[in-house]
């Protein structure tokens, strides 16, 4: 949990990274990335830029990129930003979509085994007459 500044900062930085990426980017390796988050330390040493990837099996190809491109993006970052210190920029992969998804099937499963026992219960109980 950051504080105001420390937040306010990680949205900045992923917005000016966004579009970093867009423009100026032509490693083939990061051209599918997802940036989801970024979290600047309180000393704002470092930023943790959290990124997904619609590939999982292609997360480590697309971490190797970013680590690549850390410098270069952490260097027009400081052009733009102009701050006193910039962050080292850190990648890390965000698996949250993935676990997401899993969670979901999990819940669809469950939903869908209380509706056949259900059913089946409504079929084994005797109908009362009235």
């Amino acid at each position: 949990m950051g504080t105001r500044r420390t937040k306010r900062l990680g949205n900045l930085i992923l917005a000016e990274l966004g579009a970093l990426m867009a423009r100026r980017v032509k490693d083939p390796r990061v051209a599918a990335v997802n940036l989801t988050a970024v979290d600047v330390a309180p000393d704002l040493s470092q930023a943790k830029v959290f990124f997904s990837v619609l590939d999982p099996a292609k997360s480590g190809e697309a971490l190797a990129g970013l680590n690549a491109a850390a410098g270069f993006l952490r260097r027009e970052l400081a052009a733009t930003l102009r701050l006193k210190t910039m962050p080292r920029l850190v990648p890390v992969y965000d698996d949250s979509l993935i676990k997401g998804a899993h969670l979901d099937q999990v819940i669809r499963q469950a939903r869908a085994q209380d509706e056949a026992n259900a059913q089946a219960r409504d079929e084994d109980e005797p109908e009362e007459a009235t």
